[in-house]
């Protein structure tokens, strides 16, 4: 088995490599499905979300309510740590519990947003980065997400910078350019996990 940490800053677009990468045969565990899943209604997840943040965290149906615990936290980083170290431990069980169930010769690749932020690279056997610039991002999220453009650059500025995240990579995606050239890179990529995951077979 081959363990693959992939991330990449907002709106650098990580969720279309890790689509191709499935289309290749990867499997994925994806952090933020799972980050949403250990605070469905009924979780113990969401019942210390509500502990630390109050009800105001919740709709009408008792959900939690994304939009308005992101507007808390991505203005304040004491509050931020504090939700993370509700749900990262969940995240870390349950992405473990799905890893466990991959076969010895698969390529399993974690798509994590802040691994670079939680200095998570060493559990993983290679790291690879999606990489936008700072203005290719800012513009995604305004263009495609309909995001005003000081929550996107909130959201940014509470990632880590560009510098940080490639100086983690061990394999880097350019994703600055158009949709269409960014499968010839990812498929180049496939090709060396393949070879890596292989090698730890022999």
């Amino acid at each position: 088995m081959l363990k693959v940490g992939l991330t990449g800053g907002i709106g650098a677009g990580k969720s279309e490599v890790s689509r191709l990468l499935v289309s290749y045969g990867a499997v994925l565990i994806d952090a933020d499905r799972i980050a949403r899943e250990v605070v469905e209604p009924g979780t113990p997840g969401l019942a210390a979300v509500v502990a630390a943040f109050g009800d105001g965290v919740l709709t009408e149906e008792g959900t939690l309510d994304r939009p308005k615990l992101g507007s808390i936290v991505f203005s304040d980083a004491d509050r931020l740590a504090t939700l993370n170290a509700i749900v990262h431990p969940l995240v870390g069980a349950r992405s473990a519990e799905l890893e466990s169930r991959a076969g010895a010769g698969d390529v399993v690749v974690h798509d994590v947003p802040l691994l670079t932020e939680n200095g998570l690279a060493p559990l993983y056997d290679l790291v690879v980065v999606v990489d936008a610039s700072p203005e290719t991002q800012l513009d995604r999220l305004v263009r495609l997400r309909g995001m005003a453009a000081a929550e996107a650059e909130a959201r940014m500025a509470a990632q880590a910078t560009r510098a940080q995240r490639l100086a983690a990579a061990d394999l880097v995606i350019d994703n600055d350019g158009p949709l269409d050239a960014l499968e010839p890179q990812v498929r180049k990529v496939w090709d060396e996990l393949e070879r890596r995951a292989k090698a730890t077979e022999d």
